[in-house]
């Protein structure tokens, strides 16, 4: 073929419309959906004492890997770290099947400019609650990396690769998984633990739970819940969501100071990510932990 004739065909493609490209692709969807139905494996693998503890490990570090990592750290660059543990953030993170980081923090940083309007792609007054909770990752206009928004991190060409192949992880965690569970299976037969079941319970049940939790942020954290700052948008903190979220449920605070790696600002808010920073920073991991501003603490207690 011709470069001409080539050029004619791009020419004559039919146009993507924006309704298509706002279209849930149930289809282009299937793992995502997958990862649900899976859940009902544990039919077949049972459950175990020692799946559930296993499990309970893996929900709490792939949600570190989302709170501290995705969110506080590449989305709002709340702390600073060494490249390496950088990277080790972004893989922890990529775990739980939520995409590449920098994909994360490109949606997340456009949220922020944009909260609970038109061009906001996960706000329940402005999308309604479902396409708010999970039905915006289900868009085909927003499968892509918004580039634009996280130009400060391209630099990075392991994060640049971890986000092109955000999937290993997740496989990866689960090949781990299965071979942990045959090994006890063989060495601990009395544990009743199998392959199959950990990765039923600790990657399956695991990160369908992690989906909806953080995606709770985004449809409950703006329709439930109290508004301490008046905030240009429909934020809200919820003390039980914020129990669930690692944090992440002080969400009214979050928007009124997204800078602050803390989100919990006062004492009886309860923060555990901030907790797990806190104890990195005394390793000496993490540094340059900044925290809200005292005019805003004190505009909060007014």
């Amino acid at each position: 073929m011709t470069r001409s004739s080539a050029v004619d065909v791009e020419m004559n493609k039919p146009a993507i419309s924006p309704e298509h490209n706002r279209r849930i692709e149930w289809l282009g969807n299937t793992p995502f959906v997958a990862v649900h139905l899976a859940c009902f494996c544990v039919l077949w693998t049972g459950v175990s004492y020692w799946a559930i503890v296993i499990g309970v490990v893996t929900l709490f570090a792939r949600m570190f890997g989302l709170t501290a990592g995705y969110h506080r750290y590449f989305c709002h660059r709340s702390f600073k770290t060494t490249r390496t543990f950088q990277f080790i953030l972004g893989l922890l993170g990529a775990s739980a099947a939520q995409m590449g980081p920098l994909w994360w923090a490109g949606h997340h940083r456009c949220h922020h400019r944009h909260s609970d309007t038109d061009s906001d792609v996960h706000s329940p007054s402005a999308q309604g609650f479902f396409r708010a909770h999970m039905g915006w990752i289900m868009r085909r206009e927003n499968q892509r990396t918004k580039m634009d928004w996280v130009r400060d991190f391209e630099q990075f060409p392991e994060l640049c690769w971890l986000d092109r192949n955000h999937y290993i992880a997740p496989i990866a965690l689960g090949v781990g998984l299965f071979f942990v569970g045959e090994w006890l299976r063989s060495v601990h037969p009395e544990l009743g633990v199998t392959g199959g079941q950990l990765v039923t319970i600790a990657l399956f049940w695991s990160t369908t739970i992690l989906y909806h939790v953080t995606f709770s942020v985004n449809s409950v954290g703006h329709r439930f819940g109290r508004r301490r700052y008046d905030t240009n948008d429909e934020s809200r903190n919820l003390w039980w969501l914020a129990l669930i979220t690692a944090g992440e449920g002080w969400h009214n605070n979050h928007h009124r100071y997204p800078a602050s790696e803390r989100q919990g600002f006062y004492w009886w808010e309860f923060d555990l990510t901030h907790c797990g920073v806190v104890l990195l920073s005394w390793l000496g991991v993490v540094w340059d932990v900044r925290g809200p501003a005292v005019g805003v603490l004190e505009e909060g207690l007014q």
